[in-house]
């Protein structure tokens, strides 16, 4: 039997890793969501979108809202300012228990990371607790990713489904 419930691929349309997301669906087989933003000097759309589930948004926040509302895992790979507020807002939602579901929450890259955002100092503040620092998982390489993201999907949202044959 086919598994009733399957995950698709979104990112924000636009070029670079969010291409790569949007081609790597099309060449799986799967289709692809591009939450694409309207701005002044960048961000076309890319080609790879699966073209009935490429949207286009005004607003961060309504943006912002569909990429939470919909995700059961976030990957954020290094990014200016719309990568942190997209990333402080889901660890934000997350810590206060805003969110309804378990939602894993990979940010790619560390030692880029590390060097913009010093979680630690936050926690030496009194910012964050430390226990806040177990709200997302640093990785550095696609198959330790992949195979966190397997296991969090599986355990969290695939139990019950019967494997394909």
């Amino acid at each position: 039997p086919v598994p009733t419930k399957r995950f698709s691929i979104c990112s924000g349309g636009g070029p670079g890793i969010m291409e790569a997301a949007n081609k790597g669906a099309l060449e799986a087989g799967g289709k692809s969501i591009g939450l694409n933003i309207s701005l002044p000097l960048e961000q076309d759309p890319n080609p790879f979108q699966t073209p009935d589930l490429a949207f286009e948004f005004h607003y961060f926040f309504i943006r912002k809202f569909w990429f939470f509302y919909l995700a059961k895992a976030i990957v954020v790979f290094p990014g200016g300012f719309g990568t942190k507020d997209e990333l402080f807002e889901l660890l934000t939602l997350v810590q206060t228990e805003k969110t309804r579901k378990y939602m894993p929450i990979i940010i790619y890259g560390s030692a880029y990371w590390k060097e913009v955002v010093n979680f630690e100092a936050m926690v030496k503040w009194g910012n964050i607790s430390l226990e806040d620092l177990n709200l997302f998982r640093f990785v550095d390489d696609v198959d330790t990713a992949y195979r966190y993201l397997t296991q969090q999907l599986t355990e969290h949202y695939l139990k019950d489904i019967p494997a394909r044959r």
